[in-house]
Formats: C-alpha cells, structure tokens, sequence
C-alpha cells in the first residue's frame, strides 16, 4: 500500500491520469458520434460522388458561394448546412439562383439537376461541416403520419405565414410565404429542418419527427379537400372571399338601381 501511495504521489501520476481520460474520452467520441466526414458521403453513395459533387458546386454554384463554400456578399457559406438543404433547394429549382431579390422563388430545374447529380452535391456538401440528413421514405410517408394531430401542430406554428391550408402569404421586405401545393414530401421536411430563406428551424427537439410526418399527413390531406361551397379562391381566407363578395354585391346593387330607374323613366 505504501508503494501504491507513493506512486500515486508521484509528480508525473496526475499527467498520466489526465492522458487516459482525454485517450478513453477521444476513443468512446469517435466509436459512438455520427460520421460526416467524407467516407461517410462516399460511403452513402458511389465513390467518386464527392469528386462529382464537388466539379458540380464549381461549375453552378462558386460564383455566389465562394469556391470553399465560404459564401460571399450575395449569397450565404454551405458549410455545415447538410444534405437536406442542398436536396431542398436545387430539387425546387430555387439554387441556382436565377438573379438577385428578396427571396429566391420556385421555378423549373435546369438540364443538369436530376436526382444523381443533387446526390453527388450533397455528398459533397456533406464534406463541409456535416448537416441534417435527408430524410428517408417512411420519415416523410402520409400514409404513417396522423392528419388531425399534424393539423393542430401546423395551426400552432405554421399559419401565421402559410395560411390555414398552406396557400402562403406576404411577409415584410417583400419577402413570402410560399404556397405549400407544389412542395413534395421531402421539400417540406427538409424546410422544417433547415428553414430556408425567412422560415425558422423546426430541429427535432422543437417538433419530433412524427410530429412533422403529422404534419406532412395535414398538408398533403389538405389538397385533397373538395370546396362543396363553390369556387375556392385559392383558399387565401375571409378577405379574398370578403373582397368578392363586396364587389359582387355593389355591382348586383348597381345594376339593380340602373334597372329600376329606366323602368320608371319609362313610365
């Protein structure tokens, strides 16, 4: 015991100790943390798909994000933004971007988009810092999800800007809420983890991944819905359907009094 002691006292005891700790720390970190690193994208993928993404990004997107992917004075850095913003933002045909503005809306994919060419840049995004994931076919299935517990999530935190049926709205600085109708599956998922352009980040900790499957379920549904009323309007809300009905019922007022007075103009 007096030996053990000793040692124990020994000056350099306290350096080996630290020395361990750090050692057993570094080695349960890289045994149990998410890879993100570049095996990890080629892994996913073919082997040259970060070598493919990467003459991609040069080609159609270092003009505006820098070559690193550090960014520059007209568009944001890509590091650390992860797969599920490269996939929402090129598969809508919103990067690359047509010009400078506000917001940079939806419009159709050029030649080189196809699903391989999105998976090759994402591999090589991925390479960047890591990022959310793009999500899988069941994490973004409607047919698993539960409509009426999305609809309540979605009218808590999504209808200020995207209406109660996601038909989108204005915001400020001419900036946008857009309409939910042409968004797959997959885009609305991964805006919920990436929040794109004006939208907040909804991570897993703030809305699980059921709950935004839920609300997948919600939005689908609700295009689905018939309008057993008449015309839908777009479905914007009570002041497109007020404005209608204003102007329809000062013109049926209009022609009402027009009509009456050639009448007695007659007489």
């Amino acid at each position: 015991m007096n030996s053990i002691t000793a040692r124990r006292r020994h000056p350099l005891a306290r350096l080996a100790v630290v020395a361990l700790a750090l050692g057993l720390l570094g080695g349960g970190y890289a045994l149990f943390a998410p890879s993100n690193s570049a095996d990890a994208a080629i892994a996913s993928g073919k082997a040259d798909d970060v070598a493919e993404g990467k003459s991609l990004f040069v080609a159609h997107c270092a003009s505006c994000h820098g070559m690193n992917a550090e960014g520059g004075p007209m568009a944001p850095p890509l590091v650390g933004v992860g797969a599920a913003a490269v996939d929402f933002q090129v598969s809508s045909g919103r990067m690359p971007a047509g010009g400078p503005g506000p917001q940079v809306p939806r419009k159709p994919l050029g030649e080189w988009v196809t699903p391989e060419a999105i998976n090759q840049l994402s591999a090589y995004i991925m390479t960047l810092g890591g990022g959310p994931q793009r999500p899988t076919a069941e994490m973004v299935d409607p047919a698993k999800g539960d409509a009426a517990k999305g609809g309540e999530l979605f009218r808590a935190n999504c209808i200020q800007c995207h209406n109660f049926v996601g038909a989108g709205g204005a915001l400020t600085y001419g900036k946008y809420a857009p309409n939910l109708n042409e968004a797959t599956p997959e885009q609305i998922y991964e805006a919920m983890v990436t929040g794109p352009q004006a939208m907040p980040v909804f991570n897993d900790s703030t809305i699980t991944p059921e709950d935004k499957r839920n609300m997948i379920a919600y939005i689908v549904q609700m295009r689905e819905l018939k309008d057993p009323g008449g015309f839908g309007l777009g479905r914007i809300g009570p002041v497109t359907e007020g404005l209608v009905v204003w102007i329809a019922g000062l013109s049926f007022m209009s022609l009402t009094a027009i009509w009456i007075t050639a009448k007695k103009r007659k007489k």
